[in-house]
């Protein structure tokens, strides 16, 4: 195995266009896996909730701790179990069923067993996150910068989706994602480490902030602490320097949607409009852009 990969990272190290291939072909893989993702992650912390309140009802009952061990347990459902199949008919989705967008084109977008139509949500979240590995790698190369700013954009992606979903951003991803940003720019990854510590603080403060000003005002809750923690991680990425560019970019975007959905769609102004995507917008553009971005309001 080791003499195998020997040579392959020296031709991935030496040839961008090959290197290039591959990283958009593992883009695609992964986001099938983040596909998986991003439909279980929030039922199985749904599943959590439900069995954490159901023992401490059945503790207020007088029930011991060995008699509610002892009660029959739902079926564990993780991210790997049980195996993907077509909600509507049960039929198991095989490997040649799992390719990306190659299995969606191929099927016609239509279950194998009882013909339901697929989401094309799935092949499009496969290519975008294709899309975006291949331009990580052809911006930073065969580098360590890559690999992590690969997991950068899985992380955004599956955040997107989930809070499109369940108006939610985990913890399971948001705090992983913000400790790992400290961690890469201990040798000065995007930015020094006081960038980064001051950015991951004041990315958390300046929306709680702004969270506790709505509530007071209004008596409403304006978002949810998933946003801070996902801003307090931009800022532990890029430094804190690049909050300005992210908050505007997140909220002018926002703000356009929000309106584009009350002109055209008719939905009230009290429709709640998840705010991660933006975000993570954001994040995005300033992993890309970001020295762009800050020439328009940092002196040099």
């Amino acid at each position: 195995m080791l003499d195998f990969l020997m040579p392959l990272s020296e031709i991935l190290r030496t040839e961008p266009i090959v290197f290039l291939i591959f990283s958009v072909i593992f883009g695609l893989m992964v986001g099938s896996f983040l596909n998986v993702v991003i439909h279980r992650l929030p039922k199985m912390m749904d599943n959590a909730e439900s069995l954490y309140f159901q023992q401490r009802q059945d503790l207020a009952a007088g029930l011991s701790e060995k008699e509610i061990l002892a009660k029959p347990q739902p079926a564990k459902y993780t991210i790997v179990t049980p195996r993907s199949a077509c909600p509507k008919c049960s039929h198991n989705i095989t490997a040649l069923e799992n390719i990306p967008v190659i299995s969606y084109l191929v099927l016609g977008g239509k279950c194998k067993g009882c013909k339901t139509s697929i989401s094309i949500r799935y092949p499009l979240i496969e290519a975008l996150t294709g899309v975006l590995i291949g331009l990580v790698a052809y911006q930073y190369g065969y580098t360590y910068t890559t690999l992590f700013a690969w997991v950068f954009v899985f992380a955004l992606v599956t955040l997107t989706f989930i809070d499109f979903d369940t108006q939610l951003l985990p913890d399971d991803i948001t705090l992983p994602l913000l400790w790992l940003g400290l961690l890469f720019n201990l040798n000065g990854g995007f930015t020094d480490l006081k960038s980064a510590v001051i950015g991951a603080m004041l990315g958390y403060l300046i929306l709680w902030s702004v969270y506790w000003v709505f509530k007071l005002v209004t008596g409403k809750e304006g978002m949810g602490y998933g946003d801070f923690k996902l801003l307090g991680a931009i800022g532990a990425w890029f430094g804190w320097q690049m909050l300005p560019a992210v908050i505007l970019l997140s909220s002018v975007v926002g703000a356009v949607i929000g309106i584009g959905l009350i002109v055209f769609k008719g939905k009230g102004g009290g429709t709640a409009i998840p705010f991660g995507p933006f975000l993570a917008l954001g994040g995005i553009a300033a992993l890309f852009f970001g020295q762009q971005l800050m020439q328009f309001y940092l002196p040099h």
